[in-house]
């Protein structure tokens, strides 16, 4: 262990040591201040005779006088199989009152990339419960898939319904025990904080889940440790307990305005909008840690939540994240303006390993099939809105207004779903066979002739079944 009285300058978050020995990157630090309060930091930059930290708990009270220690390891997470039920800050030591963490192991949060030879291609189906993601978008296990929304947006409450109702079908037998949910928030209000706790302990969520908790008035550069504490804590459970592990981190975007800030400090020169060139390469760091491997059982899946200021999919953040992860469920403003809940856009919205979770098999037909001709259904039916605008409703065919009907149906009765409700696979797919048997069936031309005959239902059988 290595200490000195050396600080020659403190910025914003970090502060700046001389040394005479080597210092290595990400090394964790201690300083102690003149009164006393240990604080800790990471090395984020190490030169011949000067090193940069970053202090987690912020610089405040420290001055020149104060002690620096090198301890002489990277950061590491304690895991174990009994983190899951706790809670922990942003620096992964518990805030709810229960024991300390016995950890099996120690764990370094940087992790250790996965070789592409060991990876599993994705193509298990997880169950969400949300019809617009599971009939539209469908999850898989060890996907990326974020959820693109915006200020004001009810992001959490759909974060919090996937987190809940997410589950396996395939293993409905042992669901409790192999399936579990690590939700990591960063820069979120006292008052989010609140709902997400009150929502996992009222659910019975909490019991499957780890929750890391790293609030607005935290100190910024403690959100750039939260997430790769939750993926180091889902690797552990996913790679050597076996666990299916879906990884919800909200808000990516707090997160990369902690790495503007940290590049202020360290006077970086700035990239697209103030943040840094590298943070292509460090969300990257985040994202790819999701997968399968071919010799292990369990697998890591993400569902990063970012919000895109001023609603601008151009905006660094989100576009750098599309190019990085498997597609995008996006939040809609005007579906939330009418009530939608939750108000996914399925238009924008894209899950690539979508075609290998999905097919044949369930007793609705072919699901790809389905939700091909649902997509174009709804999509006739937006540009259909836009010339009712100019020439009215009524200079319209008898086919175009099916089309309005079918476009304002799926809002209403196939994305509304609300917060509190977990709809199977046979039961979205069920809805969406009701909304097409109100087209013509002539129209039906990305569908199998076999399952239109088995599925699709004429008027009197639509009745029928809304009846029942």
């Amino acid at each position: 262990m290595k200490e000195y009285q050396t600080i020659t300058e403190i910025s914003g978050p970090l502060v700046f040591a001389e040394v005479d020995e080597p210092v290595g990157y990400d090394e964790i630090v201690e300083i102690e201040t003149p009164q006393g309060e240990t604080l800790r930091g990471q090395v984020l930059e190490s030169s011949e005779g000067l090193v940069s930290i970053q202090v987690f708990e912020g610089t405040g009270g420290i001055d020149r006088n104060a002690s620096v220690r090198f301890l002489g390891e990277t950061m590491k997470m304690p895991v174990t199989e009994d983190l899951l039920g706790r809670v922990l800050d942003g620096s992964g030591r518990p805030i709810d009152g229960g024991p300390e963490i016995v950890p099996e192991e120690r764990q370094d949060i940087v992790g250790a990339a996965i070789n592409p030879y060991s990876r599993e291609y994705p193509e298990e189906f997880i169950q969400t419960g949300v019809s617009s993601i599971d009939g539209m978008n469908t999850l898989v296990r060890g996907q990326k898939l974020p959820i693109f929304s915006g200020s004001g947006l009810p992001h959490n409450d759909l974060a919090l319904q996937i987190a809940r109702q997410a589950t396996v079908p395939e293993e409905e037998g042992d669901e409790e025990t192999e399936f579990a949910v690590i939700f990591g928030a960063m820069g979120i209000t006292q008052e989010e904080a609140n709902e997400f706790m009150d929502d996992f302990e009222r659910t019975g969520a909490l019991e499957r889940s780890v929750v890391f908790m790293n609030l607005a008035d935290d100190p910024a550069v403690e959100r750039t440790v939260t997430p790769r504490l939750a993926l180091t804590t889902a690797e552990y459970l996913a790679f050597e307990k076996d666990y299916h592990v879906l990884v919800i981190l909200t808000d990516i975007t707090n997160y990369c305005e902690a790495l503007r800030e940290i590049g202020a400090a360290r006077e970086e020169v700035p990239g697209r909008r103030g943040y840094p060139g590298y943070m292509y390469t460090d969300l990257a760091q985040l994202y790819e840690r999701a997968g399968r491997l071919k010799d292990r059982d369990g697998s890591v899946t993400q569902i990063p939540i970012l919000t895109m200021p001023g609603d601008d999919d151009t905006h660094p953040i989100p576009d750098l994240t599309g190019y990085i992860t498997e597609g995008q469920i996006v939040m809609d403003r005007d579906l939330h303006s009418q009530g939608i809940e939750p108000p996914v856009n399925v238009l924008p919205s894209l899950s690539r390993l979508m075609d290998d979770g999905i097919g044949e098999g369930l007793t609705r037909g072919d699901h790809g099939d389905v939700s091909d001709q649902m997509y174009a259904g709804y999509a006739e039916g937006e540009d259909l809105r836009d010339l009712v605008n100019i020439v009215g409703r009524e200079a319209l065919s008898e086919r175009d207004n099916k089309f309005l009907d079918f476009a304002d149906r799926f809002e209403a009765e196939f994305v509304e779903q609300g917060y509190d409700t977990n709809r199977t696979i046979e039961e979205t797919l069920g809805i969406g066979w009701d909304l097409l048997s109100d087209l013509p069936k002539e129209e039906l031309n990305r569908i199998d002739e076999e399952f239109i005959a088995e599925y699709y239902h004429e008027d009197e059988e639509a009745e029928a079944v809304q009846a029942d």
